[in-house]
């Protein structure tokens, strides 16, 4: 079962049980809705959660599991992050895509041959850029309009025709 993350619990809230969690996905409510987690500190190491509580404010989900009941039981989750597995993914909208959906793909240049794979996504203050291994070279690509010409996640490439721009 593959796993990914949607959250990190960050700190207790209160005497009764909740936590302050981090969201980490472009669906922050779908944690109004989700009764169950997957939760540990490391995606191999986790176990169920199920949620008794759910509330979204100040960009911070809010909650409550079940059998976690004091500040004490609640501190010892800090760190854990918060994981679906895919059958629980949201659909995405048109023209975007997961981050483990775009790891892998092939960057193609004009004549559409294959100068590269995305190792990474990476989030940068702008705008996210790939991380492309061309041959033993990595080089950080803009994920922008102006410099991705074509988006294919059925085939599974991306055409970049000015790559050595950044090489």
């Amino acid at each position: 079962m593959e796993l990914f993350q949607t959250g990190v619990i960050l700190k207790p809230r209160g005497l009764r049980g909740e936590v302050k969690v981090e969201i980490v996905t472009d669906f922050p409510e779908s944690f109004l809705y989700r009764k169950e987690y997957f939760a540990g500190r490391a995606v191999d190491v986790v176990e169920k959660l199920s949620v008794k509580k759910a509330v979204l404010s100040a960009g911070f989900a809010w909650l409550m599991f079940d059998g976690v009941d004091s500040v004490e039981k609640a501190e010892l989750l800090i760190g854990w992050g918060l994981f679906v597995d895919a059958c629980q993914l949201m659909p995405q909208p048109k023209n975007r895509a997961y981050l483990h959906e775009i790891i892998g793909m092939k960057i193609l240049d004009r004549d559409r041959c294959q100068v590269g794979l995305v190792t990474n996504v990476i989030r940068m203050p702008a705008h996210e850029v790939y991380e492309v291994l061309v041959g033993v070279k990595r080089a950080l690509m803009p994920a922008i309009e102006e410099f991705v010409e074509e988006f294919n996640l059925e085939e599974r490439f991306i055409v970049i025709p000015r790559y050595d721009e950044f090489l």
